[in-house]
C-alpha cells in the first residue's frame, strides 16, 4: 500500500471532520439569522462534505475501487491526488479557524 494512499485517506477524514463542524455552525447561523450568506456557506459545506464522503467510500468501502486504489494506481497519480486532498484540508482548516475565531 502506498504512503500517498494513506496520506490522502487521512486528509480526507480530517476534511470531513472540519466540514461537519462547519456545516453545523453555518446551518445554525442560517436558522437563527435567515441570511443568504449563511445559507451559501452551509450549502458549500454540505456539497464539499458529500464529495469527501464519496471519496472516502471509494477509498475504504467499495469492493472494486478500494483494492484498485490501494494497489493499482501509480505513485505519480497518487502524489497528485494526495496533494489535492492536502490542499483542500489546509483550505478547509483555515476556513474553520476563521469561523471559530
Amino acid at each position: 500500500m502506498s504512503i500517498w494512499f494513506d496520506v490522502a485517506r487521512v486528509a480526507t477524514v480530517l476534511t470531513v471532520g472540519f466540514l461537519l463542524a462547519l456545516s453545523y455552525v453555518w446551518g445554525r447561523n442560517y436558522v437563527e439569522l435567515r441570511s443568504k450568506h449563511a445559507l451559501g456557506l452551509f450549502l458549500f459545506a454540505v456539497f464539499l462534505l458529500l464529495e469527501n464522503v464519496l471519496a472516502l467510500y471509494y477509498y475504504l468501502v467499495d469492493p472494486t475501487l478500494s483494492v484498485w486504489f490501494s494497489t493499482g494506481v501509480s505513485p505519480l497519480a497518487w502524489s497528485a491526488m494526495m496533494s489535492l486532498h492536502v490542499l483542500e484540508l489546509v483550505g478547509v482548516a483555515f476556513i474553520a479557524w476563521v469561523t471559530y475565531d
